[in-house]
């Protein structure tokens, strides 16, 4: 026979399991755009695009998916931001 608690636990579990879903469901398509943009970025740097990596650029490149990537290759090939540093040494 089951009990109560038993019952109860079950309702819990497959709540649970519906909760996760949907979560999944939410969470797939960011998932997709930030590898794909890391992919960009790892392709670019092996294309010969220097840019100056960094966690900042890293958390960027993330969480702004592939558009982020784009910005950050293009700031860099126009040298206006995560340029790689030249080690300068005046005469």
């Amino acid at each position: 026979m089951i009990t109560a608690v038993e019952l109860g636990a079950i309702a819990v579990v497959l709540l649970a399991l519906l909760l996760f879903a949907r979560l999944l469901s939410v969470v797939r398509p960011l998932l997709v755009n930030t590898v794909v943009g890391l992919l960009a970025f790892v392709l670019a740097s092996l294309l010969g695009v220097e840019v100056a990596v960094s966690a900042f650029v890293i958390a960027l490149v993330a969480l702004g998916g592939l558009p982020g990537a784009l910005v950050v290759i293009l700031l860099s090939a126009l040298d206006v931001a995560f340029v790689p540093a030249v080690l300068a040494i005046p005469f």
